[in-house]
């Protein structure tokens, strides 16, 4: 429906050359950027509506015990917060504060910026629900893992000396009808969408530019000269640059259309939203150096790990997205026959 809409509009009531590369381009910004928007409208009202059934305060409780326990319900917890990486900087803050074990508190860090609402959704709608689940458990091994490895490591001592010891009070919000939490889920679209709108047009666009411009044997001999090293070399360059996951997840999908691995693609994703420089500045009020080169340095490494496993179950992956698209074709030769 939205698909034929977009060609209407393009092609019959603009008039536009359906041959043009450039009204090629448009066709794509315009229909994916209808199609994000209608996406995160819906889901992240009906997420926000279950969100207001969740029991925040005993997820907090059940942190604070520390543990892999802890850590998997940090992880998950931080999966359902809408943050990006410097984001979720307030809530680490608060948590450490609140006495949280540090490797408790790192497995939300991680996994907030690689996990939230909206980026779900968006990969839902481009990539399918396989790869989008496989993106998920990835990620929160990935929070849990890595967490609970700078636990045991007893790192402490890095952190500046005014985030310990002292406590928070934070304020939990009460809902008492189904009409005040129908409201939140309301809110909670408009407020996410306001934050984000720019970050999917400048996606959508980047996409286009890549789906039309950037020639695909071009992609595919730069991946075959970088070979096994295409996953750590896409986490290298995800590492420092910073955006939301609303702008990625389009330039992904057709960096992975043109040839880039799955796992090199989502490696590149889940980099750009766990690490970036301006996170590590921020996080510079809270720790020392050797801490941020640690938590950069794992992190990056449980990504490199799950591209190269993405990678291994790309095939899989891929036939269970799209299990509807060989039968048409078939058909449509046998018509020919």
């Amino acid at each position: 429906m939205l698909l034929k809409l977009t060609d209407v509009l393009i092609y019959e009531w603009i008039g536009l050359d359906p041959e043009s590369r450039l009204v090629g381009a448009i066709h794509f910004f315009i229909y994916d950027s209808l199609k994000i928007f209608l996406l995160l409208a819906v889901m992240i009202f009906v997420i926000g509506v279950i969100r207001t059934w969740l029991p925040e305060d005993r997820l907090k409780r059940w942190m604070s015990q520390g543990g892999l326990w802890g850590n998997m319900v940090a992880a998950i917890f931080g999966a359902l917060t809408p943050f990006c990486s410097c984001s979720s900087i307030p809530i680490f803050i608060s948590l450490l504060k609140a006495g949280a074990p540090l490797g408790v508190t790192f497995s939300f860090l991680i996994t907030s910026p690689i996990i939230n609402e909206y980026l779900v959704i968006l990969m839902i709608g481009e990539f399918g629900v396989p790869i989008t689940v496989a993106y998920v458990v990835t990620g929160l091994i990935i929070g849990v893992a890595a967490g609970a490895i700078l636990g045991r490591m007893k790192l402490e001592r890095y952190l500046e000396n005014d985030i310990l010891g002292s406590t928070v009070e934070t304020k939990t919000a009460v809902f008492t009808t189904f009409v005040s939490r129908v409201r939140f889920g309301f809110n909670e679209a408009i407020s996410v969408i306001r934050q984000i709108w720019i970050w999917v047009l400048v996606g959508v666009g980047i996409g286009a530019f890549i789906h039309n411009y950037v020639p695909q044997d071009a992609i595919q001999d730069l991946i075959a000269k970088t070979g096994v090293f295409s996953v750590p070399i896409a986490t290298l360059l995800g590492v420092p640059m910073y955006g939301s996951c609303a702008a990625i997840v389009p330039v992904a999908v057709v960096l992975f259309e043109k040839g880039i691995p799955l796992g090199a693609a989502l490696s590149f994703m889940m980099a750009m939203a766990a690490l970036s420089l301006p996170e590590a500045i921020m996080l510079r009020r809270t720790m020392k150096l050797p801490l941020i080169a640690l938590f950069f340095g794992i992190t990056a490494l449980g990504i490199m790990a799950t591209g190269y496993l993405l990678n291994a179950l790309s095939g899989v992956l891929i036939d269970n997205a799209s299990p509807t698209e060989d039968p048409p074709i078939v058909m449509e030769i046998d018509v020919r026959e």
